[in-house]
This record gives structure tokens, sequence and C-alpha cells, in this order.
């Protein structure tokens, strides 16, 4: 009896679904989500779940399973999406496709800082800093901060440095000042702004930008040289050759090809691997493979689907 009333139930709930975009919520009868979907449409959607009977076995299981069901509305499909992804990360979904990444990867990371620091890390904060990555190689990742370093003296104490610290004059010059490896900011031997031009030329790099800092530590070599500061010009050619030198080691797919996104899938029945790559100037500056494990018989198109949702996360896209 019990089983009937939860069938009519759900009749009732689909038969007032909005012809609008959004996601729903399959429950079992413990009351675990065992299934979330998106849908242009949520009532045509939904329906076709329970008006036909499915060539997929494990669709038929899922169906048989279903004793509630809940939807939200969304504005658009993009927020359906969106949302799907969301969910299914909150709920894990026994019948959902699973992504298989359990590696935490390395990003580099700008901190957002009086004086930033620029340092390794596995952990994502929303502190308004600015993450670089991330890294599915820890090597080349150290590399970019060892250039990082060689031409930027950025700072690498961990001492919450503020103009109140500065004034009340709690910070002590270390080591790293006098070798050279630190410009003082703990007791403002460098002003914030210049420091911040310093730190707009490492998020140059770590974007890709290369040539355009190629371009600018050329114009100020010639400007040196012009005004017979030789030794401060010698200087900015080494930073130079730092650049040109890492610029070379990059990976260059085309020499037409700038600022775009590539996806590409290699389909094995049972998973499935996306590889996404940001191509700038020519040259591969991020990429990531995602592994997806199906678990009813879902479309390279929705497979793509959650890969673009969650490159975007991961790297802040845009689309």
């Amino acid at each position: 009896m019990a089983k009937v009333e939860k069938s009519q139930q759900l009749k009732e709930k689909i038969s007032i679904l909005p012809d609008t975009p959004g996601c729903y919520l399959y429950y079992d009868a413990a009351g675990t989500v065992i299934y979330v979907g998106k849908a242009k449409n949520l009532k045509r959607r939904v329906s076709s779940y329970f008006n036909r009977t499915h060539d997929s076995v494990r669709t038929n299981l899922l169906v048989r399973a279903i004793a509630d069901m809940k939807y939200i509305v969304v504005p658009t499909e993009g927020d359906a999406l969106n949302l799907e992804n969301s969910l299914i990360k909150e709920y894990k979904p026994r019948y959902n496709v699973l992504l298989k990444d359990d590696k935490s990867y390395p990003w580099i990371v700008v901190t957002k800082e009086h004086y930033p620091r620029v340092f390794l890390t596995r952990t994502r904060i929303k502190d308004g800093s600015k993450y670089f990555g991330p890294y599915t190689n820890t090597g080349i990742a150290k590399a970019v901060l060892n250039l990082i370093r060689e031409l930027y003296p950025v700072r690498t104490c961990r001492h919450a440095i503020t103009p109140d610290f500065i004034n009340k004059g709690k910070g002590r010059l270390c080591l790293e000042y006098h070798l050279k490896n630190c410009l003082g900011c703990c007791t403002g031997q460098i002003s914030p702004e210049k420091y911040a031009d310093m730190i707009d030329h490492v998020k140059q790099i770590l974007r890709g930008e290369t040539q355009e800092l190629l371009d600018y530590l050329k114009l100020e070599m010639e400007r040196l040289s012009e005004e017979l500061r030789f030794e401060e010009a010698q200087m900015l050619k080494e930073k130079y050759q730092l650049v040109e030198r890492y610029q070379s080691k990059s990976v260059i797919v085309s020499q037409t090809l700038d600022d775009i996104d590539v996806f590409g899938i290699d389909d094995d029945n049972t998973d499935v691997y996306v590889n996404y790559m940001h191509v700038r100037r020519g040259a591969i500056v991020r990429s990531i493979t995602l592994q997806y494990k199906r678990r009813l018989e879902e479309s390279i198109e929705q497979i793509l689907s959650y890969a673009i949702v969650e490159a975007k996360e991961k790297f802040n896209l845009e689309y």
C-alpha cells in the first residue's frame, strides 16, 4: 500500500512540474539522493524516466529505486549545468557519472596582502588571493616558481605585514634582505606601489604572457642604456635572458593560436578521459586530464559538459 501511495505521490509531483530549466533530485526509500540531473524542460525530462522501459539496465534499476523527487528551478540551461555539478559534488549520488580525480594538484598563489607572497599550495582559500594552475606536473610548478624568484625578490616570510606593523617597528631586516632575496618589506624599505609593479610582472609570467614581459624588459634596457645606467641595464638583460630561456622551453603547439581553451576526449566505454589545455601565444600554459566513470551510459556530450564546468571551476574560466 505504501508503494502505491509513493507512486501516486510521484505522479502528482511530475504533473505539476514546470516547463522551465532546472535540476531534479531522485531519492530512494531511505531518503538518500541517488541521482541528480539537469533539464532544459523539467517536466519533459523527468517524465521521460517514467513513461517507458529503458534500454539501459542501470537506468531501469534507478527508476525502480526512486521513492521521491525534488526539483530546483533556475533561469537558464547554463545555470542548471552549474547547479547540477555542485549538487553532484555535494551528494555524490550512486547513479551519477563519477569524476575519478582524487589527486590534489599544486597551485601557485599570489596572496592578497599589503606585500603579496608567491608560493606553492595544494589548498585554495577564498580570501581574494589569485591562484594559477593547477599544475599536473609538480616539477614544472617548481621550475616556474624558481624562475620568479630568480627574477624578482618576492618576500617569503609569513609575517602579516600591514602599515600598522611597519609603523610600530615590529619588523626586523633578516638574512634574506642582506642576501638581496628580499626588499625589506617588513620595515617599509620598498613602497607597496613599487612592490605591486613587481607582482604584476610575476602575474604575467604565471598567465603565460612572457612575450609582453620581454617587450617591457627590452624597452627598459634601452632606456637605461640611453641614460648611461649600464649596470642596471645589465641586470635587466640577465632577467631578459632568463625569461627568454623559460619561454623557449614552453610547449609550442601552434604559432597562430592565441588565448584559447582546448578540450580533447578519449572514450573506452567504461571510462572517459577529458583533457583540457589553455593555449596562449601558441604555448600550453596550463592543462589537466579529468577521468570520468560512466554510471548510466552517459553520452560524450553529457560528460564533456561536466568537464567544462569542472575546468571552469578549477581555472576560473568564463563561458
